[in-house]
């Protein structure tokens, strides 16, 4: 047995899977980190030809050759993408860098980093190495500093036994797997220095992503059972409201949106079925739409007003429904009632405002605080037993605390009137902000209650 054990010494890991990070449109990075990624860091620790100094590089070709090897890594990690921001160029440009003098500011976008549960990671091959190759590849897993980015401090350790205590989980090769991940194979150490060489000649205008023949990706199943995402429904479509409306006429917008999108998908593409209007529907639990508005909240300036719209759809949607829902939302131009006037379009790439950003409501978090005020699904004290009802009832897991306060709790949180909240052929209900926590952190956008097809309930995640 051969086996390279990896601590991560921040906790965290930041790595660019397939060469899109640089675009801002990366939302998952790598994980766990690839055999290739360790491969690359072991011959960068001590180079190769006349580069070696503590090595004679023969110990990379016995390395390179082996079969792609188990991951033992948390399957559960945190995904966050990184906000784009601007650096320094190396380029001298008098005067056009406020902090750098005669520097410029390039665009510079990070990419997405990983924070696991478990931040070891021991990679394990079923081939024992002999004394003259264990002993280089000790020396050189020594001098390796960081995995994937500069930001990522790592600590190697090289053996021929399992750790004492390794994580759980198991990435093992198996061609029907559901995971892809890059691993080495033989002549990659060729192939890097020619990187190297061209490199040295070229500088910084030669890129990983120009020499394809480098990746080998190799199918993974994580065990014990597939790692599927639980659908838990998925917004189809974000759109920007201008100008922005107060947060207290979220119910008089978000029923103006529904009935454009309804009479848009009547035109288009018939009748519309009923998890978006909700009539004659026969199912139980959370299986209908939502109309969501966007408020800016959580923050020391927030308002509460109302920057952008979404609609999500219940699990089992299939992508035929979901395209028919997104083209009738993309129909819609102008929402026009009683204090509502607003021109909709639908959101591309732009960061601002943050308040309609997908990633705003979408993040995991262990703790949310509602927006909007929950509407309460029946009379009664409010206990954690009810909280975990109105959880189940909205596709969520039970939660282990809870708050609930008249006001709202989070800056910007919206406190509405009676009249605002319940509807004239109703029965009136209660309504109040709570804090949930869960015992994992969950995905967004979260939505309880018994208005939560109006937006009402829609929570925003509470940092730790």
């Amino acid at each position: 047995m051969f086996t390279v054990s990896v601590e991560l010494l921040h906790g965290t890991f930041r790595g660019d899977p397939d060469g899109t990070g640089n675009t801002g449109r990366l939302e998952r990075g790598e994980w766990p980190p690839s055999p290739a990624r360790l491969f690359a860091a072991l011959v960068a620790a001590d180079g190769t030809r006349q580069q070696t100094r503590v090595t004679d590089g023969s110990e990379l070709r016995w390395l390179e050759a082996l079969p792609p090897p188990d991951i033992h890594a948390h399957r559960q990690a945190w995904h966050q993408a990184q906000q784009p921001r601007f650096v320094a160029a190396a380029g001298r440009a008098k005067g056009a860098h406020q902090e750098y003098v005669a520097r410029s500011g390039r665009l510079h976008r990070p990419g997405v980093r990983v924070s696991p549960r478990d931040p070891c990671i021991v990679y394990q091959w079923g081939r024992t190495p002999p004394p003259e190759v264990l002993e280089p590849l000790r020396l050189r897993a020594a001098r390796v500093g960081y995995l994937g980015a500069s930001d990522a401090p790592v600590r190697l350790r090289v053996g021929t036994e399992i750790a004492a205590d390794p994580p759980a989980d198991v990435f093992t090769p198996d061609p029907g797997g559901e995971a892809t991940v890059n691993v080495p194979r033989p002549g990659d150490t060729d192939l890097l220095d020619r990187i190297f060489d061209e490199w040295r000649g070229r500088g910084a205008s030669v890129a990983r992503s120009q020499f394809p023949a480098l990746v080998h990706s190799a199918r993974y199943r994580s065990s014990p059972s597939q790692q599927v995402e639980e659908d838990r429904g998925r917004v189809v479509v974000w759109m920007n409201v201008r100008p922005a409306v107060s947060g207290r006429r979220v119910c008089a917008l978000t029923t103006l949106f529904k009935e454009a999108v309804l009479s848009h998908y009547q035109r288009i593409h018939g009748e519309p079925p009923s998890i978006l209007h909700g009539h004659g529907f026969e199912e139980s639990g959370y299986d209908l739409a939502r109309f969501l508005g966007l408020p800016d909240v959580g923050f020391p300036r927030s308002r509460g007003r109302i920057h952008g719209l979404a609609l999500w759809l219940p699990p089992g949607a299939d992508e035929v429904s979901h395209m028919k829902a997104r083209d009738a939302v993309l129909a819609v131009r102008v929402l026009r009632g009683p204090g509502v006037d607003v021109t909709i379009t639908p959101r591309e790439d732009e960061l601002r405002p943050w308040a309609g950003h997908p990633r705003r409501w979408q993040q995991r978090s262990r703790r949310w605080a509602t927006a909007f005020p929950v509407v309460h699904e029946r009379r009664g004290k409010v206990r954690l037993a009810e909280v975990a009802l109105w959880c189940r009832h909205a596709g969520l897991p039970e939660p282990v605390a809870f708050r609930r306060s008249r006001s709202p709790l989070v800056p910007g949180g919206v406190d509405l009137a009676p009249v605002e909240v319940n509807r004239r052929d109703r029965p009136v209900l209660p309504y109040s902000h709570i804090e949930i926590r869960f015992a994992e952190p969950v995905p967004g956008p979260v939505v309880l209650g018994a208005g939560r097809q109006r937006g009402l309930g829609l929570c925003v995640p509470v940092d730790d």
